[in-house]
């Protein structure tokens, strides 16, 4: 039961925090990952929320919540890793996600469910220094590549704090609790330019230590002053950093960039 590390929450002040997240902002199907011995589920199910799905990676887990979930609850199990799962199954109507994500997997998780069609809003928990890079500032401690990506297409506002205490057995770290929603800083032109700019965004911070330009000369072999011209197309320093790049001023570089390394 514990391979896949769960950290089941225990806390019904949490648990009722997140249920009222999920009510207040819930709009057509609901997903729930990792449900575990289903503590959030059960609180949905006792507010009245049902017929849902539950994808649940740890098969023990999955027949756990098959024979002790209420008689009259309306949920579809899927015994699956949610970064398998192949979401054709969701409906093309607003799609509202919840979960305790996985510490080890939820930036992977969380990019995924932001490319799910018609994503709605997202109620999630993470580490409390993940969530705080998803909305960290250019230039602050915890601003990276995971910022840069999450800003972009969507935006993020605290539930909760959660304490290791909320949890059994309890983790070694605080966690936070966030509502997302898909209202990002950026517009993107095209696919090619969403594309461009997460391939940019990527390959700059592999170098974080270098200047920007000199990280696209590592990375893509180009001319250093045609580099240089389209940074200052794009209203980007000479000297900057990766850290020092807001998503906007990545999106306007990826355009700069285009016929030159894209």
């Amino acid at each position: 039961m514990r391979k896949y590390g769960q950290h089941f929450l225990v806390n019904k002040g949490i648990i009722d925090k997140i249920t009222d997240a999920v009510i207040d902002n819930m709009e057509g199907a609901l997903v729930e990952i990792g449900p575990g011995k289903g503590a959030i589920t059960t609180a949905l199910l006792e507010r009245g929320v049902n017929n849902f799905t539950l994808i649940e990676i740890d098969p023990e887990m999955a027949d756990y919540l098959k024979n002790n979930l209420p008689e009259y609850a309306e949920v579809e199990i899927k015994n699956n890793d949610f970064l398998k799962e192949d979401l054709s199954f969701l409906p093309e109507s607003p799609v509202t996600f919840v979960s305790n994500l996985p510490y080890i997997d939820a930036a992977e998780i969380l990019l995924k469910v932001l490319s799910a069609p018609g994503l709605h809003a997202a109620v999630f928990m993470f580490q409390r220094e993940q969530a705080q890079r998803l909305t960290a500032k250019p230039e602050s401690k915890h601003y990276g590549p995971l910022s840069v990506l999450f800003q972009a297409s969507a935006s993020a506002r605290s539930i909760c704090r959660v304490s290791p205490g909320s949890f059994n057995p309890p983790p070694k770290v605080d966690s936070e609790v966030l509502l997302i929603m898909p209202k990002g800083q950026i517009e993107f032109k095209s696919a090619k330019h969403k594309k461009d700019f997460t391939e940019l965004v990527k390959s700059v911070f592999a170098y974080r230590r270098k200047t920007v330009l000199n990280a696209l000369c590592e990375v893509f072999k180009k001319d250093k002053d045609l580099l240089g011209a389209a940074l200052q197309k794009a209203g980007v320093k000479i000297s900057a950093r990766a850290e020092e790049l807001s998503p906007r001023k990545y999106a306007d570089l990826a355009l700069a960039l285009d016929g030159i390394i894209f």
